[in-house]
């Protein structure tokens, strides 16, 4: 873990914050990638994933912005409430679980709302190779659009779209337009509300897009019916041990109280810290992180929110 001060927080939009971080003493921060988040620690306990949006060639501060949601579990309405400047905080060094395809001949960064955060990062990283790329960034009203200024004074301003919902309709954003023509090496990138990434994932998908060319990165799950759950076992295959997991607790708590640490932040299956092997036994994947293929391989599974489909589950624990 490291420790930064807050050295700025500014509201960047009605119920968006960014904070920036700078490190406690005179070494640099740890270098990071476009598409990169850290994890912040609370008081209250409470870890939470933000994704970098300064310049990855910045090495004196990191700086994330924050969505003050009102479902919060208690992450981004800490941040909002109780973190100031000047104080100290614990963060995890960079990680990147969104990287670039820098190889790609062309980039299309699309965000909605609070999902301009990586966009950012990546258009920096972008800009500086001097890659042919777009940003078309969907926000709901001006207000709650954060970083507009900064993009419409960056030097990359005129490789951004803005797309107001409550504007004009010739600016709206027409999906099919710019994804209707696919070419080899031209890589999608997509992050925002679900109902945002799911318009654009399907619309590619309509389009023919291959998979291997599509990037997305969730910062919520969808709503995960939960009626037809049933209680099932967990093996654990280093100890033997073998856990009752019952219709209405995931695999995660239950390892939790039983004092089996595994790292954990979203809670929701969508930022893949708590990915476990798979031993035996068939999961009920529930994530958003995993492919299609990677969950088709049964091999590994989010504890957090994934289930059995077999009566046991024999994990590498």
């Amino acid at each position: 873990m490291l420790q930064v001060q807050v050295f700025q927080k500014t509201a960047e939009a009605v119920d968006i914050s960014s904070f920036e971080l700078r490190a406690v003493g005179t070494e640099p921060l740890p270098p990071f990638s476009p598409g990169s988040h850290i994890d912040v620690c609370m008081a209250n306990g409470v870890t939470r994933q933000y994704s970098l949006c300064n310049s990855p060639e910045e090495r004196h501060r990191y700086v994330i912005g924050v969505l003050k949601d009102p479902s919060s579990r208690g992450g981004s309405i800490a941040m909002h409430e109780n973190i100031e400047v000047g104080q100290i905080i614990s963060i995890s060094e960079p990680r990147n679980l969104f990287p670039l395809e820098e190889s790609g001949k062309k980039h299309l960064l699309f965000a909605g709302g609070i999902g301009i955060t990586p966009m950012l990062a990546m258009a920096h990283a972008l800009a500086v190779l001097d890659a042919d790329f777009e940003l078309h960034y969907c926000f709901r009203s001006i207000d709650r659009a954060a970083f507009a200024g900064a993009l419409q004074e960056s030097p990359f301003r005129e490789r951004v779209y803005l797309h107001d919902d409550s504007g004009a309709d010739e600016q709206k954003l027409n999906a099919k337009q710019f994804l209707g023509q696919i070419e080899p090496d031209v890589h999608l990138y997509v992050c925002g509300p679900s109902g945002f990434m799911n318009h654009i994932l399907d619309t590619a998908a309509s389009c023919g897009w291959p998979k291997e060319q599509v990037h997305r990165e969730y910062f919520a799950a969808t709503a995960i019916d939960h009626e037809g759950d049933q209680p099932f076992e967990v093996e654990l295959a280093i100890s033997g041990q073998v856990l009752q997991i019952p219709a209405d607790r995931s695999v995660f708590e239950v390892l939790d109280e039983a004092g089996i640490e595994i790292p954990s932040s979203c809670e929701q299956g969508v930022c893949g810290s708590c990915i476990t092997r798979v031993l035996q036994g068939v999961p009920d994947h529930r994530d958003q992180f995993m492919t299609p293929a990677e969950q088709a391989r049964n091999d590994q599974f989010t504890p957090c929110c994934s289930r059995s489909k077999s009566p046991r589950l024999v994990l590498d624990l």
